[in-house]
């Protein structure tokens, strides 16, 4: 029998993920965060938002005032790490806000992590995160 999963969408963007994770079944999003008031209002158009944990700031984000989920989603912003920014990964503030996921993953201890960035990022991650956290789809 297949278990229903609670996910909470960080960097939600317009909803990326949680199209995806709907479109796959058994998935139901506590809430999201997304600091970009337009994207937000898309997200919002998109997703029936009623009643979920929302929080347009992720530094801002409370663990213990989040609902209770097995998996913890974030899309990241990528300038801080893609050919279209300057590369210079954690040197770039964009860059740090993966440690706001980290941050929430510790705290939370999701069973399940699911993080979405370009390449370049793997290579910042990977000496933060051990081999057995990381699945890496090819490009």
């Amino acid at each position: 029998m297949r278990k229903t999963i609670h996910y909470i969408d960080m960097f939600a963007g317009m909803g990326g993920f949680r199209e995806g994770l709907t479109r796959a079944g058994d998935f139901v999003c506590m809430g999201h965060c997304e600091i970009d008031k337009y994207a937000d209002r898309s997200y919002r158009a998109l997703f029936d938002t009623e009643g979920e944990w929302f929080i347009d700031d992720a530094r801002k984000a409370d663990p213990e005032t989040m609902p209770e989920f097995e998996l913890l989603c974030g899309g990241f912003p990528c300038q801080a790490f893609s050919l279209a920014g300057n590369r210079r990964g954690f040197g770039d503030p964009r860059g740090t806000l993966f440690f706001e996921l980290a941050r929430l993953a510790e705290a939370r201890k999701p069973r399940y992590l699911l993080f979405e960035n370009v390449p370049y990022a793997l290579q910042h991650i990977r000496h933060i995160m051990n081999r057995n956290q990381l699945c890496i789809a090819p490009p």
